[in-house]
């Protein structure tokens, strides 16, 4: 980033809402009571919006960063746009925090990614002033491209601007949406988001394009190589020159695509967030004064943490074992790999299709790759995983950070869904860990496996705290185990719910019902020979997953009813998640929303009986 842009905060006690002057930001309950004040008062207005959007996420914790680094461009395009009329469309929408303070919704930001609270995202149901609702990257030129189109079939006349970030710009879909709109009239406003700093730093060529420009003003740029008009770069923090081009751009009417190319700073206005690694991407609640956050007692390690180690030891031992990330290197554990063999460790930026065909490739060539990629993630590489990967039998490895349900993250996030799209791929080996010792041995299983792809899923957060080997041990494929015997009812669980299993035999135990309970370790194959044996001694066989229907209690209900199992005195239930999308909450209160805890396994048990 250039360094002669002047700061956007000069005055460091207003930026922390200690100044004293007389307050503006009461007066704006929607963007039309912005656009009644001068201009000479937005500088002001950013001020206090930046003030109240720190002082909510020190209560709140949430995404912070992207928020304040948007701050200017939050009151310039309200300013001067006539929204909702106009649309906005916020790409991902980590950054709409303040969006959210100015278009109606100020009383309501502390209850942000709380139960019954705001989204920490856009959502269309909560606000008119949110068009389009998002959490996963770079659909907003899109988006706003079919809002366009939309708007002149219909003979309308109002203005559409989509707001893209320099990480998430590097996704194959932002480049599809610019290929389309720079050959279509339809006016729309781009806004290129350029901070430098993603989650983690944007990587590849296009970033280094994007600093070129920055320091080049003028260049020929790609953007104008696929038919947008560009304009930049700019000082996002300079409000006055940003709210002036802002202007000139709505009164042209010109046809097509503009980009305007913004500079920001992550976490601008607020030196603690301004001086960590990540410019304050997400952060806990904290102390506005010192920028400390609140830290729990210390717990287990996490699952993400335990995966990333699993990788190194086998790394160690194996030189064609390589880590992939599609820019979540902390989020995945990657970036600790990283630190141990850097030369075999690579972030494709946001790009998960590209990560798992690029991954496909290294598999042609003898190497032994893991994508570590969140589940929810995964879902936007579904044609790769079965075109490039199954179809091929290429031994490409999934790590599945985040599966099951993830709290304050809510349903966009929730990993529910993998077992259902993987188990039923031809050649795949699928795996959940129901701790993080078996989270260890799968990892060590896919190290070993080159005779088709596999997959690992585990949930988010800490571990159970079971003891660890230095090192995984290779699982027997398609093995399961029996943790517990009894002869009445037989639990089959897959996954992160084995505890609650294990809690639930204890107290029907106390009831006079006798339990077995298993640990199924593979979705696929299924380990035949342990369901025959607990379909055939006990009276009932239950499944539990943290997943939706159509995985592995589906597979295992198949098998039932194929091999004639089925028989009078004998019951079969699964538990799944529900068919719907759950809201954010606390990760327990989800799953007492789920029916997955213990109770509800007795009650289900209970009713069966």
């Amino acid at each position: 980033m250039p360094d002669t842009f002047p700061d956007a905060v000069t005055d460091a006690e207003i930026a922390l809402g200690q100044g004293s002057r007389t307050p503006l930001l009461d007066q704006i309950r929607i963007p039309a009571d912005l656009r009644e004040l001068p201009r000479e008062a937005l500088r002001q207005v950013a001020d206090e919006l930046r003030s109240e959007t720190i002082e909510a996420c020190s209560v709140t914790g949430g995404h912070f960063g992207a928020g304040l680094g948007v701050i200017e461009l939050t009151v310039a395009l309200h300013y001067v746009y006539d929204t909702p009329a106009d649309r906005v469309i916020w790409d991902v929408g980590h950054q709409a925090y303040p969006h959210k303070i100015l278009t109606g919704r100020r009383e309501r930001i502390r209850t942000i990614k709380k139960a019954g609270g705001l989204s920490g995202f856009t959502r269309r149901s909560e606000s008119a002033y949110d068009p389009f609702g998002a959490a996963h990257s770079s659909t907003s030129i899109s988006a706003g491209l079919g809002m366009a189109v939309a708007r002149d079939l219909a003979g309308g006349d109002n203005h559409v601007i989509a707001v893209i970030g320099d990480g998430a710009i590097t996704a194959g879909m932002a480049y599809e949406a610019l290929n389309n709109a720079g050959s279509l009239p339809s006016r729309m406003l781009i806004v290129l988001n350029d901070n430098q700093m993603s989650i983690a730093p944007p990587v590849g060529a296009l970033a280094d394009h994007l600093v070129d420009l920055a320091r080049n003003k003028g260049k020929a740029s790609l953007f104008e190589a696929l038919g947008c008009r560009y304009f930049g770069p700019v000082d996002g923090h300079d409000i006055d020159r940003l709210t002036q081009v802002l202007e000139a751009i709505r009164d042209d009417l010109a046809p097509g695509p503009v980009l305007l190319h913004l500079i920001t700073e992550k976490g601008k206005g607020y030196p603690p967030a301004e001086a960590s690694a990540d410019r304050g991407h997400a952060v806990g609640k904290f102390d506005v004064a010192t920028g400390v956050q609140v830290k729990g007692k210390p717990g287990h390690p996490t699952y993400t943490k335990v995966f990333a180690e699993a990788l190194i030891a086998e790394a160690d031992a194996d030189p064609k074992i390589v880590a992939i990330t599609a820019a979540m290197p902390s989020g995945t554990g990657v970036d600790l790999f990283e630190k141990k063999h850097p030369t075999r460790t690579f972030d494709v930026g946001i790009a998960e299709q590209h990560a798992v065909t690029f991954a496909a490739g290294m598999a042609t060539e003898g190497y032994r790759p893991f994508c570590a990629i969140y589940s929810t993630f995964l879902q936007r590489a579904y044609d790769q995983v079965v075109h490039d990967v199954a179809i091929q039998n290429l031994p490409v490895r999934f790590a599945m950070d985040r599966a099951g349900l993830v709290g304050a993250d809510g349903a966009t996030h929730a990993g529910a869904f993998d077992l259902a799209y993987l188990c039923c791929l031809p050649n795949f080996t699928v795996m959940a860990a129901a701790d993080e010792a078996e989270l260890m041995h799968m990892v060590a299983t896919m190290a070993a496996h080159d005779s088709g792809p596999s997959a690992v899923r585990f949930p988010r957060g800490e571990g159970v705290g079971v003891e660890l080997p230095a090192r995984g041990t290779p699982l027997e494929i398609g093995k399961g185990r029996v943790v517990r015997e009894g002869s009445d009812v037989a639990i089959l669980s897959l996954g992160g719910r084995l505890s609650h299993a294990l809690a639930a035999a204890e107290t029907l135990g106390e009831t006079g019902v006798s339990c077995t309970v298993a640990d199924a370790r593979f979705a696929k194959p299924l380990d035949h020979a342990l369901i025959r044996d607990l379909a055939r001694n006990h009276r009932l066989l239950l499944t539990v997953e943290e997943g939706s229907v159509g995985g592995f209690g589906s597979h295992v209900s198949q098998y039932l009813l194929n091999e004639d199992l089925v028989r009078p005195g004998f019951s079969f239930r699964a538990l799944t998640l529900p068919d719907a999308f759950l809201e954010h909450d606390d990760p327990q209160r989800q799953y007492d929303q789920a029916g997955l805890n213990a109770a509800d396994i007795v009650r289900v048990i209970q009713t069966a009986l």
